[in-house]
């Protein structure tokens, strides 16, 4: 992404001391890793002082490099060729987006960018979805949060650009100079009345022999649309089943086609004996068997799920049959140990030491769209149709899969139901090539919910330990392990942090490691913090879901910061203010305090929880209200957030973001989680994986969004889970005095499981006649 000095040719100076993002990664693109040593040690000593006795250096990775900026280090070499911008003679502009769109809004928010640069209605921009584009190189991702803040300068250029040429062409048909020329609503307008549509120009604009044209982007305050609320584009389409995602398409040939599974975790199959039965069956076009399971097509989708079960196969074991949820936790407990010395020499009189322990389950991302794929391979030739969210890593995978070359394979990328990192890998779009060659002819692959729960990605389970050291008013040190199994990064965005880290001379470390220092970072004053990462290797499928390592970890720190609020003997709030390190953090917890009404009475079993988070450019409060009254079903009665993404571009947006993070974090700290037993989990469908309800989810909530503090937006996709998480969890703390250290708290097993290896039905009926 282009810096803002750069397109405007203006710079503010950075306040004296700080460290300026931009010009580090001017550096770490241009210097020697000495140099890059050098200037942060520099920058990092003349920091301002802060306001607690003892400061916090920057975190190098997580507070002066975030993960936006990695990928904005990637999308530079083609930065200029994000966006193709097509105008018809009718005024229609059409630009195809170089990023999935899996609910997260960005093919309205983008298009209210290019509107306002471009000087377009709204209503004439129409943006489908991009094909895999090798050209773009790491470019198209969509990952991290960076949807929108990665597109956000690229996206303005190509409008500008657009409408430069528009207005230079215009200029030169009518013989006046282009400054004297203004555009509104897709029109050039003369001084002396003439006009001309943007339409009528587009032909001549394409061919025109122009000077070179400066590119000026307007000012912040012209931009109309930009900061506002704007309904989603597809909402009719979603609500009134309109919408076309991957199963949804009608690709010429393309039968449905399931896949039965083996009965534990990365299983094969061995025999299959009675194979030519199940081909006679009503409506069985063909049965093929893949590395992971055998495929079954058929006339419908429930015609190839009557036959798929009814398949009699002798399975091969999994990789992990003989893991539970108690092999695992002793795995990660085991990878940490006993606790070491402190990070620093510390006084001991007056020293107060605080340890803490936590256990988190699997989860699930559990879109409502299941993993689906449309393949139609030929001998020479392959195309796909998937909502995938890193579309070129999936046409070189299936390429070479295929033994074809990359350029003979098409990715079309679908709009996805839902997503949450999951479709950051493209098992579907895979699978289902590998089906279409096979059987020798198109194929609809639909994954079963239960699959999509048992043998899709999960988000790793985990332990945490945690030590604060604190004396004379001050956290004088502040250490947090956590042990996670590890997350498969096998996706293309893993290999795409790699390349990012050699270029900012950071690839030393293990991405792994850089992907969880980049995402993380305190937000407090705590005097020496060391956050570690250690990596449990299980064959297992796992990957990153809703805000990957923050969840847990900044989850588990705002716990922690309330307990040391106990310490203290000091209000949350007031103790957050205190330690915070910076005035945007205290202005988001000022106004959540105000909004929410905190400390205000409440009945016995009923409190307030209060969380922090500061990441992906942005600073963000919760504070909740839940009523345990009713030990067993506690509920979230009333939640407020404030929100600050830097610079906001669709309100409406944010707010569902947040709306969105709000009910993920309930659900993972009440009742959303798995069950691992002998190598398969438990859970097979949204009736036992208890994600939060309507019922679960507070009646009353606020959400604000504060105007711009920056220039550039920030991420919302996975920003709210980690604060909302942990403002319900320290209100469950305060309104039933117990402190869980176990997640989700509610974490039985109140179902009888489906039976292994098979996809439930449902009831047949026969459809009414016409």
């Amino acid at each position: 992404m282009l810096p803002d000095d750069v397109k405007t040719g203006h710079r503010t100076p950075p306040s004296p001391g700080a460290v300026d993002r931009r010009k580090f990664l001017t550096y770490v693109l241009a210097a020697p890793t000495l140099t890059v040593a050098a200037r942060v040690g520099l920058a990092a000593t003349s920091a301002p002082a802060a306001e607690a006795a003892v400061p916090t250096p920057p975190q190098l990775l997580g507070e002066v490099i975030s993960v936006q900026d990695l990928i904005d280090v990637l999308a530079l070499p083609t930065a200029g060729r994000l966006f193709v911008i097509e105008i018809g003679e009718d005024g229609t502009v059409t630009v195809p987006l170089p990023r999935t769109e899996v609910g997260q809004g960005l093919t309205t928010a983008v298009p209210m960018i290019i509107a306002d640069e471009l000087d377009v209605p709204l209503s004439s921009i129409r943006m489908p979805l991009a094909d895999a584009r090798p050209d773009l190189l790491f470019a198209q991702i969509t990952g991290g949060s960076t949807g929108l803040s990665s597109v956000y300068g690229p996206a303005r250029m190509a409008a500008a650009s657009a409408r430069a040429r528009l207005v230079a062409t215009a200029a030169h048909r009518w013989d006046v100079s282009a400054d004297r020329l203004t555009t509104r609503d897709g029109v050039v307008h003369a001084p002396d009345g003439r006009q001309a549509t943007y339409g009528s120009l587009a032909a001549a604009a394409v061919t025109a022999q122009l000077p070179d044209l400066g590119v000026q982007l307007k000012p912040e305050s012209a931009l109309r649309l930009v900061g506002g609320r704007v309904g989603r584009l597809d909402a009719r389409n979603i609500v009134t089943g309109k919408q076309v995602y991957t199963q949804d398409l009608n690709v010429a040939g393309a039968k449905p086609c399931v896949l039965r599974r083996p009965p534990t975790i990365n299983g094969g199959v061995g025999a299959v004996h009675n194979a030519d039965a199940v081909r006679a069956m009503p409506g069985v076009l063909d049965i093929a068997t893949i590395p992971t399971g055998i495929a079954v097509l058929a006339e419908t989708f429930a015609l190839a799920l009557a036959a798929a079960n009814a398949l009699e196969v002798d399975w091969k074991p999994g990789t992990i049959d003989a893991e539970s949820d108690e092999t695992i936790q002793r795995k990660l407990r085991a990878a940490i140990g006993p606790l070491g010395d402190p990070p620093v020499s510390l006084p001991t009189l007056g020293l107060g030491k605080l340890e803490m322990e936590f256990d988190f389950a699997f989860l699930t991302h559990a879109p409502l769209e299941t993993n689906s794929a449309v393949a139609d391979v030929r001998p020479d030739r392959a195309e796909i149709w998937s909502g995938v969210q890193v579309p070129t890593s999936a046409q070189t995978e299936i390429a070479a899969a295929l033994g074809l070359p990359q350029s003979a394979v098409t990715v079309h990328v679908a709009h996805s139901g839902g997503s949450f990192g999951r479709r950051l890998f493209y098992d579907a779009a895979l699978e289902a090539a590998l089906v279409s060659r096979a059987m020798g002819r198109p194929v609809k692959l639909i994954w079963h919910r239960t699959d999509d729960i048992r043998h899709g990605r999960v988000h790793p389970a985990k332990h945490h330990k945690v030590r604060a050291y604190y004396a004379l008013g001050n956290v004088l040190a502040y250490q947090h392990w956590c042990a996670a199994v590890d997350t498969s990064l096998a996706h293309g965005f893993g290999e795409a942090m790699t390349i990012a880290l050699t270029k900012t001379e950071l690839g030393n470390k293990v991405v792994s490691q850089a992907m969880f220092d980049a995402m993380i970072g305190c937000p407090y004053n705590f005097g020496v913090v060391t956050q570690q990462l250690h990596e449990v290797s299980v064959p297992m499928n796992t990957g990153s879901w809703r805000s990957v390592y923050s969840l847990n970890v900044r989850g588990v720190e705002e716990i922690v910061t309330d307990e040391l609020s106990r310490r203290f003997r000091s209000d949350p709030l007031s103790f957050r203010r205190e330690f915070a390190k910076n005035s945007r953090q205290r202005a988001v917890l000022d106004r959540v305090a105000a909004e929410g009404e905190w400390g205000r009475p409440l009945p016995a079993g009923v409190a307030q929880g209060l969380a922090l988070h500061d990441e992906m450019r942005g600073v963000m409060a919760c504070l909740v209200e839940l009523d345990a009254r009713d030990r067993s079903h506690p509920r979230v009665t009333r939640a407020t957030m404030v929100v600050d993404v830097g610079k906001p571009v669709n309100v409406s947006g944010i707010e569902a973001q947040a709306l969105g993070g709000l009910t993920d974090g309930i659900s993972v700290a009440l009742r959303g989680g798995l069950h691992l037993r002998d190598g398969r989990f438990l859970e097979g469908s949204y009736h036992n994986f208890h994600y939060a309800r309507q019922k679960n989810s507070p009646p009353e909530v606020k959400i604000v969004v504060l105007p711009a503090t920056t220039g550039k937006p920030g991420g919302m996709g996975e920003f709210a889970v980690p604060v909302a998480f942990a403002a319900v969890v320290n209100a469950y703390r305060r309104a039933t005095g117990i402190m869980p250290t176990s997640f989700p708290i509610d974490s039985g097993v109140d179902f009888e499981p489906y039976p292994p290896s098979v996809m439930p039905m449902p009831p047949m009926r026969p459809l009414p006649l016409p």
